[in-house]
């Protein structure tokens, strides 16, 4: 490969993207601008929950058990309702997504020792936020459960009976439980895979719609040099990017890196790399600017967002899609930089997921090559 080649063409390239500053804009921005959006509107956070409470009791155990709910984080007191009508008009309209139900002798039997039921009413429309909400309930009911049978031992003078399992939790890597130090990693990782095969999915594509592909092809330049000369600038393009994104994650999202910097700028550059071969390799075959658009859309980011575990995880996933994940490189760099940025791993920890990676781009730009030289030829 003759590198005076290869910079005409990165050089040739380079001015193509500067002289088009609307264009250079986009491809900038638009990372921020989706992990913004992203950002901001995704989580993972079930709190807050619109509750409805009908006091039939009216009681002091009664409303201890209500305040609980309402004074809790994750539920917020819509209004007090006397009907099960009251309950079903609001859910029916979406305003709330639980009712809590006190039994008229609720007071009474708690007083009493006796068991006692209470009924809670949630909208499963959306199962995964019934689902959590219900558990949120559950806890809080047994909380209240376990306070009242320990003031009724001590008002009789009993000593309280022992819990028989205590829990002590403890969270490692995400102490503080927060859904955004989750969900930005793995969405740098969605992003950055399809700004990256956008980039350059229209290089070729347009020298052949414009026609001079046909000057280039005349010249002595090789399918080794045209790639790697076309590749290079995206690569910066790419590369300022990925640290912008990293700073918007640090700056604006407060997602604390706790692994080496070094090991995230090394995996970013071949991932980098191989998004780029990517769509050039589809700009190779696609010769069509906006079908190569398209296609570079469709097999990065749908991929990338259903299949890399970055929202779902791979473990629900049927098992023909789980085998299917393991050829989506975007699963490895969103492991990749849960692992730096959560966990704080080493490479030594990582190996497997870069192991990968270096392979897919290796694939990637031997692809764009090999499909080059068939279209050379």
């Amino acid at each position: 490969m003759n590198l005076r080649r290869t910079w005409a063409v990165a050089r040739k390239e380079s001015l193509h993207i500067l002289r088009d500053p609307r264009a250079l804009g986009v491809s900038i921005a638009l990372p921020l601008v989706l992990l913004l959006l992203f950002g901001y509107a995704l989580t993972l956070d079930v709190d807050h929950v619109p509750l409805l409470v009908w006091d039939q009791s009216q009681t002091p155990q009664s409303r201890e058990l209500a305040a609980r709910f309402t004074g809790s984080p994750y539920f917020s007191l819509l209004s007090e309702v006397d009907t099960y009508g009251a309950i079903a008009e609001a859910l029916d309209r979406g305003k709330a997504l639980v009712a809590l139900v006190i039994p008229l002798d609720f007071g009474r039997q708690v007083a009493a020792g006796r068991p006692v039921e209470v009924q809670v009413i949630a909208d499963g429309s959306d199962a995964n936020t019934a689902t959590i909400a219900m558990n949120y309930a559950e806890s809080i009911v047994q909380n209240f459960s376990q306070g009242a049978m320990m003031k009724r031992a001590l008002r009789h003078g009993v000593k309280p009976p022992a819990l028989p399992l205590e829990v002590r939790p403890r969270v490692w890597y995400n102490t503080d439980m927060e859904s955004m130090d989750f969900i930005v990693p793995g969405l740098i990782a969605v992003i950055m895979m399809l700004i990256a095969a956008l980039l350059t999915s229209l290089t070729v594509a347009r020298e052949w719609e414009t026609g001079t592909m046909e000057q280039l092809l005349s010249t002595p330049i090789r399918a080794s040099e045209l790639v790697v000369g076309k590749l290079a600038p995206y690569v910066a393009v790419g590369a300022l990017d990925m640290v912008l994104s990293v700073l918007a994650g640090r700056f604006l999202f407060h997602v604390p890196l706790r692994g080496s910097l070094l090991a995230l700028a090394a995996m970013s550059m071949i991932y980098l790399v191989g998004a780029l071969s990517m769509g050039m390799l589809i700009s190779i075959v696609a010769k069509n600017q906006l079908l190569a658009s398209q296609v570079a859309f469709m097999a990065t980011f749908l991929p990338a967002f259903l299949l890399s575990g970055f929202m779902f995880d791979i473990s629900n996933m049927p098992k023909v899609l789980q085998a299917v994940t393991y050829l989506v490189p975007a699963r490895y760099f969103v492991a990749l930089l849960r692992g730096l940025y959560l966990k704080g791993v080493g490479p030594s920890d990582l190996y497997g997921e870069g192991l990968f990676l270096l392979a897919f781009s290796a694939v990637m730009v031997g692809l764009a090559l090999k499909t080059f030289k068939k279209r050379l030829a």
